[in-house]
C-alpha cells in the first residue's frame, strides 16, 4: 500500500523526510504537498527532489495559511510536522481534525496545555500520532532496554545520565530561533525530550516529580563580557568581527544552509547565524536535574551545551550489579553537511559489572548512520515494506510524547520556583 505523505515546516528537519522517502520508500510512500511560511525553502526542498529524480518533483507548495487547503487538495494520508516546535500542537490538531494521521518531530510540544490539547484532539478524532524519537533505534539504546528487561542488573534503583553538546552542535542552539525559550521551551524540552524519553523507555516507567537548578553560563553577552571579551556581532553575515570568531556560522560557506537561510531572508527576516554570545538569549546552556519515577529509581541528569566533546554517558545502578553505556558522537551543525552523518557514531561500549564478578563488556551490532545509527531505523520503521511488531516497542505515540516532555516542562517550573513539581500536578495522564 502506498501512502501520501504532505510536509509542513521545510527548515533544515525536513529533509531528513523527504530525502528518505525519494530515496528509499517510492515503492511505499508518495510525497503530494510541502507547505511552509517560506516559499524559498520550499523551491530549496523541490529543487533537492528534482536533483533526485524524484518521479512526482516539483511538489505542489503552500503557504502555511493555505494548510487546510493543502489537505484538502492532495488528500495526504498524514502530514510530517518539522516546523518550528511552538507550532507543532497547531498542526498535529488541525492535521487530526481533517482525518489525517501525524508523524511529528520532537518534542511533540512545548508545555503542558499545548500537550492536553493534543492528547483531547487524538482522543476526539480517534487518528493517531507518531514522535520520531529516533534514538530509541539506536542499536546500543536498544540494547541497554534489553539487558535492563533481561534483569542483568536486577531491580534499577538508580541512573546517572549526562550528556554533552559540543561547541558546534550545542551552540548551534543559541544561533537559531531555539535561544528563544517562547520558540522551543529550552533545551530542557528541545533537546532533552530525547533524553528524557530514553529513560521512559529503559526503565518501562514514567516520572513522578522533578527537581531542576540550571542557567545561562556560558553563551549571551553578559557570560562573555565576564570573560573579558570586548567585540561583538549580532550576525556573522558581513560582520569582521565574527571572522575572528571560533563559533560563528558563516552561511555562505555551507551550500545547503546558503540556499535555504541566506537566499530566503528576504522573505521572513529570519537570521540563522545569530551570534551566541549576543544579547536575547533567553534558554540555559548549563542544566541539572532530579527525577523520581513510578518504578521507584532517580535520575540525575545533566546537559551542557558547550562541551569539548561530543556524547552521552549513563550509569546504571542495580540490586545486582551496574550497566555503563559510554556513546561519542560524530558533532555537527544541522543541515551543515550530509543530514545521514547528522550524530553519527564515533565510539561506543556497553560495560556490565555483576556483583562479585568480573565486568565484561556487550557487543553490540549495527550502529551505521545519523544519530549512533537510529535513523535508518526509525525510517524503516516509519516508512518500510511489510514492517512486522516491533519486539522492543519503539514506536513513540502521543502519550510518549507527553511523557518525555513533561519532565522538561516540570524542570522549567522547578527553575522557576526552586521547588519539588510533581508531574500529575501540572498534567495528570492517569496511568
Amino acid at each position: 500500500m502506498v501512502k501520501r505523505y504532505a510536509m509542513i515546516g521545510m527548515g533544515g528537519r525536513s529533509g531528513f523526510f523527504y530525502t528518505a522517502l525519494a530515496k528509499d520508500f517510492q515503492l511505499t510512500s508518495l510525497i503530494v504537498g510541502l507547505c511552509d511560511t517560506n516559499q524559498t525553502r520550499m523551491n530549496v526542498a523541490n529543487d533537492q527532489l528534482v536533483a533526485l529524480s524524484y518521479p512526482s518533483a516539483p511538489i505542489p507548495t503552500y503557504k502555511a495559511h493555505d494548510f487546510d487547503k493543502m489537505i484538502a487538495e492532495t488528500k495526504p494520508d498524514e502530514v510530517i510536522i518539522t516546523t518550528m516546535d511552538r507550532t507543532h500542537d497547531i498542526y498535529i490538531i488541525r492535521a487530526l481534525e481533517l482525518g489525517c494521521n501525524v508523524i511529528t518531530e520532537k518534542p511533540m510540544t512545548i508545555d503542558e496545555v499545548r500537550c492536553k490539547a493534543i492528547i483531547d484532539a487524538v482522543e476526539r478524532t480517534g487518528k493517531k500520532v507518531r514522535v520520531t524519537f529516533n534514538y530509541r533505534y539506536a542499536p546500543h539504546n536498544t540494547k541497554v532496554f534489553e539487558l535492563l528487561g533481561d534483569g542483568v542488573i536486577g531491580k534499577v534503583n538508580s541512573v546517572h545520565f549526562e550528556w554533552a553538546l559540543n561547541t558546534s552542535h550545542g551552540a548551534d542552539y543559541f544561533r537559531r530561533w531555539h535561544r528563544d525559550k517562547r520558540n522551543a521551551g529550552g533545551l530542557l524540552v528541545h533537546k532533552s525530550t530525547h533524553h528524557f524519553d530514553l529513560i521512559n523507555f529503559w526503565l518501562r516507567s514514567h516520572p513522578v516529580s522533578v527537581t531542576a537548578q540550571g542557567g545561562l553560563m556560558f553563551y549571551g553577552r553578559e557570560n562573555a563580557e565576564k570573560r573579558g571579551v570586548t567585540e561583538f556581532y549580532t550576525r556573522a553575515q558581513g560582520s569582521e568581527v565574527a571572522k575572528k570568531d571560533p563559533f560563528a556560522l558563516h552561511l555562505e560557506e555551507h551550500e545547503q544552509l546558503r540556499k535555504m537561510y541566506l537566499e530566503a531572508e528576504h522573505e521572513d527576516a529570519y537570521y540563522r547565524d545569530q551570534s551566541v554570545f549576543g544579547d536575547g538569549i533567553s534558554i540555559e546552556d548549563t542544566m541539572g536535574v532530579l527525577v523520581k519515577y513510578a518504578s521507584g529509581a532517580i535520575l540525575t541528569y545533566s546537559l551542557t551545551a558547550y562541551a569539548p566533546w561530543e556524547g552521552f554517558k549513563a550509569i546504571f545502578n542495580g540490586t545486582k550489579g551496574r550497566l555503563e553505556l559510554d556513546v561519542v558522537e560524530q558533532s555537527y551543525v544541522n543541515s551543515g553537511g550530509e543530514q545521514g552523518a547528522e550524530g553519527a557514531l564515533e565510539k561506543c561500549t556497553v560495560t556490565l559489572r555483576p556483583h562479585f564478578e568480573k565486568p565484561r563488556e556487550i557487543e553490540v551490532e549495527g550502529g551505521l548512520g545519523g544519530h549512533g545509527g537510529g535513523d535508518p531505523v526509525l525510517l524503516n520503521d516509519l516508512f518500510g515494506e511489510n514492517v512486522g511488531e516491533d519486539r522492543f516497542g519503539r514506536a513513540a505515540d502521543h502519550i510518549d510524547g507527553a511523557k518525555s516532555i513533561l519532565t522538561g516542562i516540570c524542570a522549567n517550573k522547578s527553575l522557576r520556583t526552586e521547588g519539588v513539581v510533581w508531574v500529575k500536578d501540572v498534567l495528570d495522564l492517569k496511568y
